[in-house]
C-alpha cells in the first residue's frame, strides 16, 4: 500500500545553517504519524516543505501515490505553528471564510461550521469575535477550520501548544475519530508523553536529521531487552554508578534503568546485586523519551570528528 506521505532526501538550508538535512520518512494511511522532537530540530521546516510553503534545496515530496501537485493541497488540512485568524470576524463568519477557501458553499458551511462548534464545545460563542475569545478557543476555531473540507490527511504543527489538559484531550479525540474515519493525521510535537499516547507511527528528528523512524510499538519492542524496571533499598546514585547503565529515571515507587546496548540483563542484575539489596527486576519497554534520548546519543556518535593536520 502507498504511503500518504513520502519524503526522500529533504534539504533545506537558510544562510548558514542546514535546517533540514537529507530527511526521508513514509507516513502509512489511515494512521496518526507523529514528526518529533526538540524545538529547533528542523519539524516546521519539514512540515513546510511538505505543504510547498517553502521550497527544498533537494529532495521530493510525495503525497498520495505520486509527486505532490498544487491540487492535491486541496485534500489536506493543515494547521500551522502561527496561528492565523481575523480578529475582527465572528467565529462562525470566520469558519465560513476558511471553509469558502477550500470551495464549500455557504449552505453547505452553515451546516457544518455549526456542528464543529458544538462538536469542540464553543458553539455559544458563534457569534462573538475572535479578539473576545482565549487563546485556547482560538485554537479550537482554527483546528475546525482545517477540518470542514473533511481532509484525507490532516496536517497539524504543535497542536497542543496553549492547550489545557481538557483541551488537549478534545484535540485527541478529534485526531482519534479522523483516524477512525480511514483518514491520515501527521502532527509534530515536542512533547514525547502526547506523542507515545497517540501515534502509531514516528520519526524522530534532531539537528535537521531523522535519527529513528518506524512503527513506534516495534521500535519500542526492538528496544526493550536494555530498559528495566528495578526497585532497589539504597539511593538513586547508587543504580547510576553502576557500570553499563546509560540513564535512570523514578517513577511510580520504581526505577526505570536504561542499558548499554552490549549489557546482558543478567549483567545488569549481578552488579546492581553487588552494590545495594534488589526486591524487583523485570524488562520494560522504553519510553519514547528513552528512545529518542538514546537515538540522539548513537547519532552523535556516528557522526565524523574534525581531527588536527
Amino acid at each position: 500500500m502507498q504511503p500518504t506521505v513520502e519524503l526522500r532526501g529533504l534539504r533545506k538550508r537558510f544562510g548558514s545553517r542546514q535546517a533540514v538535512e537529507d530527511v526521508s520518512l513514509a507516513v502509512p494511511p489511515g494512521t496518526v504519524y507523529g514528526l518529533l522532537g526538540p524545538n529547533g530540530a528542523g519539524k516546521t521546516t519539514t512540515i513546510r516543505m511538505l505543504m510547498d510553503i517553502i521550497g527544498p534545496d533537494s529532495g521530493e515530496v510525495r503525497v498520495f501515490g505520486k509527486k505532490r501537485e498544487r491540487a492535491d493541497l486541496d485534500r489536506i488540512g493543515y494547521l500551522p505553528e502561527e496561528r492565523g485568524l481575523y480578529r475582527k470576524m465572528t467565529v462562525k463568519d470566520q469558519l465560513v471564510y476558511l471553509g469558502e477557501l477550500h470551495g464549500l458553499s455557504r449552505r453547505q458551511l452553515d451546516q457544518k461550521a455549526d456542528a464543529w462548534l458544538e462538536r469542540l464545545e464553543i458553539a455559544h460563542r458563534a457569534k462573538s469575535k475572535v479578539e473576545e475569545l482565549s487563546k485556547g478557543m482560538q485554537q479550537k476555531i482554527q483546528l475546525a477550520g482545517t477540518l470542514l473540507h473533511e481532509p484525507e490527511l490532516l496536517v497539524l504543527d504543535e497542536p497542543f501548544s496553549g492547550l489545557d489538559p481538557i483541551n488537549q484531550g478534545l484535540f485527541k479525540d478529534v485526531l482519534a475519530q479522523h483516524k477512525a474515519a480511514g483518514r491520515t493525521v501527521l502532527f509534530s510535537t515536542h512533547i514525547m508523553e502526547q506523542a507515545e499516547k497517540l501515534c502509531d507511527h514516528i520519526a524522530l528528528v534532531t539537528n535537521g536529521r531523522v535519527v529513528l523512524e518506524g512503527n513506534l510499538q516495534e521500535l519500542k519492542r526492538a528496544r526493550g531487552g536494555n530498559s528495566y524496571r528495578v526497585v532497589v533499598d539504597g539511593p538513586v546514585d547508587t543504580v547510576r554508578s553502576v557500570p553499563g547503565v546509560l540513564d535512570v529515571v523514578q517513577s511510580n515507587g520504581s526505577l526505570r534503568v536504561a542499558a548499554r546496548p552490549d549489557v546482558a540483563g543478567a549483567e545488569l542484575l549481578k552488579s546492581l546485586v553487588a552494590v545495594a539489596p534488589v526486591r524487583e527486576f523485570s524488562s520494560a519497554e522504553p519510553t519514547l523519551e528513552e528512545m529518542f534520548v538514546q537515538a540522539v546519543r548513537d547519532a552523535q556518535r556516528e557522526e565524523p570528528t574534525d581531527v588536527d593536520a
